[in-house]
């Protein structure tokens, strides 16, 4: 959602927390501010926008000062506008917020503070927060108080941090919303999420719900709501801060693309044995998951589709497994016992829907497990395991490498699965499948240099929509593959199983509706049938297959998927989809790294 940085230390916050927001201007990019105590006030400095021209507004006669914090914003309440940027102030300017989340009893609370006077310059639901704020500061000489009586007001999703005149330190706290501290030696940080100060420190303390921290240049201290001292376990990041930045690369997304061989290896290092044919998850010693008898996968978007994905694998081990929208669990009556496994996939660990469904898990008696992208996010720290796919972070707004890493993570965990429950049906030719995943890598590696998706791309710019179709394993990967296209092409694209084509979405199919179809392994024949009926209607298909695949010479044009295990098919082809959307998106000029609105992480319901 919105991204939050502040600083504490010696010397000038400004160009910290401007350098910062461009490291967080994936979470939002709607509009932008920075607020700094210049030691005679409380500068403000924002406006609607991307942080570059925030930048430029500031560059010249800015006020410094060791504290300060800035936000980048994608709109939840009120649209994207100079007056509805963050910081947000009192009336008198002696508090300056930032806020990250949905402040649920904000009516209520506009509604009391106008009638004590207050005037509100905004549509959000934030400016509620530096109101009263300094209502109670009004009532007390204490800053660490009135800001702790501040938050306990609230109700809702937060994470906060706020500055007040006089008062050099920065106060955090965090309710359903992520909040980082970065520990620098005497320098600190608060963020929403860790890129915003890698580059100047490795070093963090994830905050948990009810924690306030308060910053100050030569100190730092986490307690509770009652001022309580709690403690907190500093972590070292194992994350390189040049894997957060383009390097050679125009935009993230093909950065991100392209080290997928990279971050596919980091995943499964040290958790097969080819020549055994097993998986060692040191997380899961044998009999881990012996009293498991049914798995549901609750998850959202991308992550939605690995599970998927992830779904069909465990199937196929003989486990009772379904995958769940995380939004739509909670509608469903779905049946849960001690003995159901609850995973929770979520590529940053903070998406609120898919951590909403694993409460709800965890309050009915079941089992939680994480399989997520980042240590010490609410979902590792909430559910009783957690799995991580060490994909490296990711910037791109649309997930392309953690698709990859989450649905060969879920693939391990299955094999381990199979093993351990009664029920469980391990695959006989798993050491082939091992074998294949060991050199996964570097068929990724060669698919990329030599793919044609760039003139694939082009020769179906202008098409009316895109469709995307398959079966078994590939019918997930149809579904990621027009998400990813729909998501920063603007175009329209549809995903399907392939058998469905033709009891209902035939009909739209035109001469100007390309069909992609992706085979690999899972009822091949059936797909090349179902593709030759949008065919005969005069669409184009593209093939998404291996070189020697009947439906090469049956298709109008062709991506070619280098021949692997058909577990692993699926995942090479959809690398190919990611290239084409990127590239048809590159040849449209879209904001690919930051598509119209769409935020990385959604940390609201």
């Amino acid at each position: 959602m919105c991204g939050i940085i502040a600083r504490a230390g010696r010397g000038d916050a400004v160009p910290l927390v401007l350098s910062g927001l461009e490291n967080l201007e994936y979470r939002g990019y709607d509009s932008a501010g920075v607020a700094v105590r210049n030691g005679d006030g409380i500068d403000v400095y924002k406006r609607s926008g991307e942080v570059s021209e925030l930048s430029a507004q500031i560059r010249d006669g800015v006020a410094s000062g060791n504290v300060g914090i800035g936000h980048t914003r994608w709109s939840t309440h009120g649209p994207p506008t100079d007056a509805n940027a963050h910081p947000h102030t009192d009336g008198d300017g002696e508090v300056a917020v930032v806020h990250n989340g949905i402040i649920e009893n904000h009516e209520a609370l506009r509604e009391r503070l106008a009638d004590l006077g207050c005037e509100f310059t905004s549509d959000t639901d934030t400016e509620v927060v530096p109101h009263l704020f300094e209502h109670y500061l009004e009532r007390s000489e204490d800053a660490e108080a009135a800001f702790r009586r501040t938050v306990r007001d609230l109700e809702g999703s937060y994470a906060i941090a706020a500055i007040v005149d006089g008062e050099e330190a920065v106060y955090g706290a965090r309710q359903g919303s992520p909040l980082v501290l970065g520990v620098a030696g005497s320098e600190y940080f608060l963020a929403s999420d860790v890129p915003a100060f890698l580059e100047h420190t490795d070093t963090v303390v994830y905050l948990e719900d009810d924690d306030v921290a308060v910053l100050r240049p030569d100190s730092v201290g986490v307690t509770d709501l009652d001022g309580g001292d709690v403690a907190r376990d500093t972590e070292h990041v194992d994350w390189d801060p040049e894997e957060t930045g383009k390097g050679k690369y125009s935009h993230y997304m093909l950065k991100e693309i392209n080290v997928q061989p990279t971050s596919l290896a980091n995943t499964i290092e040290g958790r097969i044995d080819a020549e055994d044919g097993e998986v060692s998850l040191e997380e899961f010693p044998p009999g881990a998951f012996e009293g498991v008898s049914e798995v549901q996968l609750v998850a959202c978007g991308t992550s939605y589709h690995a599970a998927l994905y992830g779904q069909q694998l465990l199937q196929s081990a003989g486990i009772n497994a379904s995958a769940y929208r995380a939004s739509e669990y909670g509608t469903a009556d779905v049946p849960v016992t001690e003995r159901t496994l609850v995973i929770g996939v979520t590529q940053s660990g903070e998406t609120a829907d898919t951590l909403g469904a694993i409460r709800r898990a965890t309050d009915r008696g079941a089992r939680t497990l994480a399989v997520t992208n980042v240590v010490g996010s609410t979902a590792a720290r909430e559910c009783d395991d957690a799995l991580f796919i060490r994909a490296g972070p990711e910037i791109g707004v649309a997930a392309t490498k953690t698709f990859t890493s989450q649905a060969v993570t879920l693939a391990l965990l299955a094999r381990r699965l199979a093993v351990d429950v009664p029920h469980g049906d391990p695959r006989d030719d798993f050491e082939a499948v091992a074998k294949s995943l060991e050199r996964l890598p570097d068929a990724l590696d060669r698919m990329l240099s030599a793919s044609d998706a760039r003139e694939v791309g082009r020769h179906y710019l202008g098409s009316d929509a895109f469709f995307f179709i398959g079966r078994g394993r590939c019918y997930p990967v149809a579904l990621e593959g027009a998400l990813k296209f729909k998501e920063i092409t603007y175009e329209h694209a549809e995903g399907f199983a392939s058998g469905e084509l033709k009891h209902g979405p035939l009909s739209l199919v035109t001469p100007n509706t390309p069909v992609f179809a992706v085979f690999g392994g899972d009822q091949d024949e059936k797909t090349l049938k179902n593709a030759s009926e949008a065919q005969t209607r005069g669409a184009d298909v593209v093939a998404v297959a291996s070189q020697g695949h009947p439906a090469v010479d049956a298709a109008d044009a062709h991506l070619t998927v280098p021949d692997v295990h058909p577990v692993w098919a699926g995942l090479l082809a959809n690398v190919q989809l990611q290239l084409v959307s990127y590239h048809t998106a590159n040849q449209l000029d879209r904001a690919i790294d930051k598509p119209r609105n769409l935020a990385k992480s959604v940390t609201v319901e």
